[in-house]
């Protein structure tokens, strides 16, 4: 029998799931895989990013963009240390990942030597499965387990590898039974179940859905039930482009982040049809007495965030599509009438400013330029803060586009290692890394192996000199004096150019449009520095239409408030609770701590 190493046996597994590339960082207690990585260089490509943390971003992002299980690895000691911020990100948004993590010699484990420390213990938290080998034998078969739980449990695995097993030489005999692995196949929902949710839905004076992240696969279905049951169409943060956003029913996404239509007519919703979202900040939304259609594929999720009245655990797309087939047609609801002018307004006034010559620039203008030039198949890696705002407000997603953020986890410096994941995993497509200057600052590393692969990514900063989020916050919510959030103007464009990327830099429309025109008749990477303006988004927290100075602030004279489209369309809501007349008095329901000062997005 062949012999080879356990390091080789573990990549040879890697192979054999048809994983064909890596990110890391090498180190010392790695260099026996390091040896791996090299012998298996003309099937498995070594992609060196220069953090660690960037690495096993990267891969957490390739799983949310490709359904296909990311591979990253980092040494011992501070190289383990860096990986948590991406291994909390695959835990937080569900995330199928593997990280290799290196340990000294089994000889100078224990004994307080360099950089050893009992690795397992640390990654008990975050790991949906984690183990350390004993032997060099059980290198590829807990590899082969790794990759399977991390599918199975959608989140991190981790494996740990000591530094002289991974040299120990073992027979050449594991080989993986991948194929045995089933393809997801999701229960329908049962027929009484469908009777239920369907009676509620032809009672329901004000009926909306409210879908996430687990209806991706269902956006047809989506907008087909919105359609035939006048039903308009609110989504999470992570449910953004299931739907296109140019369908005139889709409001966009509640909370913070999100746009006004959307946060002015949850409340008056007396029905939900809930599909596979788990936000944890809808605990804040939609009047407790309204009734509930809950489809999800996990039991857990179930009464999670709002009481429920009809619980359907099946698949999204099966159970929208029974709903449709069973349901009679509605008319137009009040409700339904009056959010589609809503939406249309805040549309109209958003337009309005797409050729604002105001100085610094606004983001309208900008992005009016990304949406007509980003390409039908662009990939969008978003990073965290004020961008997301912009990006969800502002990026109208379309044909086969795709995007990716830190979901729950919200950790800003995602939006460089989210690009180089693109880039490797969609070479022929657009890459475009969306960030702010807070968070590029976190990450701008990663330029350097932008240019190192030629990796054609356009990095757009947006320099506003800011923790946007943060500021908002402190002004907002807990009306404190600004803290710590002020941050210097940077020469980002002179940056990239010191990392062999090409640099501009651009103070309005005109200079933007110039500059993406460039860069996509040119090889690799170019970052575009944009220096934006210091004034906040509207705030759909405060939403105050009727003070003069929120109006004056965000030169909101041309919106309207929503009661001025509930008194149009005839919606009728008691003043008390925003909640249509004909509900019910809200039952008592316990929920989650709001007041923990997180962000409501």
């Amino acid at each position: 029998m062949t012999k080879i190493n356990g390091s080789d046996a573990m990549f040879q597994v890697l192979y054999d799931w048809g994983i064909d590339h890596v990110y890391g960082f090498p180190g010392g207690s790695f260099d026996s895989t390091m040896n791996a990585i090299h012998n298996w260089k003309n099937k498995i490509k070594f992609i060196e990013v220069r953090h660690e943390e960037a690495g096993s971003l990267a891969a957490a992002a390739e799983y949310k963009l490709t359904g296909k299980v990311g591979v990253s690895f980092g040494s011992a000691g501070p190289g383990a240390a860096h990986m948590f911020n991406g291994l909390y990100d695959s835990k937080f948004d569900k995330t199928p990942t593997v990280t290799i993590i290196a340990n000294v010699p089994t000889s100078r484990q224990d004994i307080d030597f360099f950089q050893a420390f009992d690795e397992n213990k640390w990654f008990t938290d975050v790991a949906v499965w984690s183990a350390q080998p004993k032997t060099a034998e059980q290198l590829p078969m807990l590899m082969d387990e790794a990759i399977r739980q991390a599918y199975a449990r959608k989140g991190p695995a981790v494996l740990i590898v000591s530094k002289d097993l991974g040299w120990t030489k073992i027979e050449d005999n594991f080989r993986v039974n991948k194929d045995a692995m089933p393809e997801p196949n999701y229960p329908a929902p049962t027929s009484e179940s469908v009777e239920e949710a369907v009676k509620l839905i032809k009672e329901a004076e004000n009926p909306v859905i409210y879908f996430g992240n687990g209806a991706k696969d269902a956006g047809e279905e989506l907008k087909e039930m919105s359609d035939k049951f006048k039903m308009p169409l609110l989504s999470s943060y992570l449910g953004k482009g299931v739907v296109e956003d140019a369908f005139p029913a889709y409001m966009g996404t509640i909370g913070r982040i999100g746009s006004k239509a959307p946060n002015d007519i949850q409340m008056h919703a007396d029905l939900v049809v809930w599909v596979g979202n788990n936000s944890p900040f809808s605990v804040l939304w939609f009047n407790k007495n309204a009734k509930v259609i809950q489809i999800d594929t996990d039991p857990a999720k179930f009464g999670k965030r709002h009481a429920v009245n009809v619980s359907m655990l099946a698949d999204s797309k099966k159970s929208l599509r029974a709903l449709i087939d069973a349901g009679e047609a509605r008319e137009e609801s009040p409700l339904y009438k009056a959010a589609i002018a809503d939406r249309e307004n805040w549309d109209a006034w958003v337009d309005s400013f797409k050729d604002s010559k105001e100085s610094p620039v606004r983001p309208e203008p900008i992005w009016d330029v990304i949406n007509k030039e980003a390409a039908d198949n662009a990939v969008f890696a978003i990073d965290v803060g004020n961008v997301n705002m912009d990006h969800v407000r502002h990026l109208k997603m379309h044909g086969d586009q795709k995007w990716t953020t830190s979901g729950l986890h919200a950790t800003m410096g995602y939006g460089a290692p989210a690009a180089l994941a693109a880039a490797t995993v969609y070479p022929d497509r657009e890459v475009w890394q969306l960030a702010g200057d807070g968070g590029f600052a976190m990450m701008n590393q990663e330029l350097l192996t932008m240019a190192r692969y030629n990796m054609h990514v356009l990095n757009v900063v947006f320099t506003n000199e800011t923790l946007g989020y943060i500021q908002a916050e402190q002004e907002d919510e807990s009306n404190q004096p600004l803290s710590g959030v002020i941050i210097p103007d940077n020469d980002w464009a002179k940056v990239a150019e010191g990392m062999n990327v090409k640099g501009v830099t651009v103070r309005t429309k005109e200079e933007f449009e110039a500059a993406v025109k460039e860069w996509k008749k040119m090889d690799g990477p170019m970052l575009i520095d944009i220096k934006y303006t210091h004034e906040m988004p509207y705030s759909t927290e405060l939403n105050t239409l009727d003070d003069p100075a929120f109006v004056k602030k965000y030169q909101a004279e041309d919106l309207k408030p929503f009661s001025y489209f509930a008194e149009k369309y005839g919606l009728q809501a008691d003043t008390a609770t925003g909640a249509s007349q004909h509900e019910e008095e809200p039952e008592e329901v316990e929920e989650e701590d709001a007041s923990s000062g997180a962000s409501q997005h």
